[in-house]
């Protein structure tokens, strides 16, 4: 199956002290450069998110408002 330009899958290892290496594809495709801060958002049913930052007003609202806009 071909992954369709502007989306991917990725995988990452959790270390000792809680960190993870978001894959350079990733990074690459989303702009993400050293020193730049992430958010995090949870919900124990739908997961975690990395929203990006323009975005991160939406995904906020349907992580905490449960999709309800």
């Amino acid at each position: 199956m071909a992954i369709p330009e502007g989306k991917g899958a990725w995988t990452a290892t959790v270390g000792t002290k809680g960190q993870i290496v978001i894959p350079k594809e990733a990074r690459d495709m989303f702009g993400i450069k050293p020193g730049d801060t992430l958010v995090i958002l949870g919900d124990v049913e739908r997961g975690l998110a990395i929203p990006p930052k323009e975005q991160f007003g939406e995904w906020i609202s349907a992580v905490f408002d449960g999709g309800r806009r």
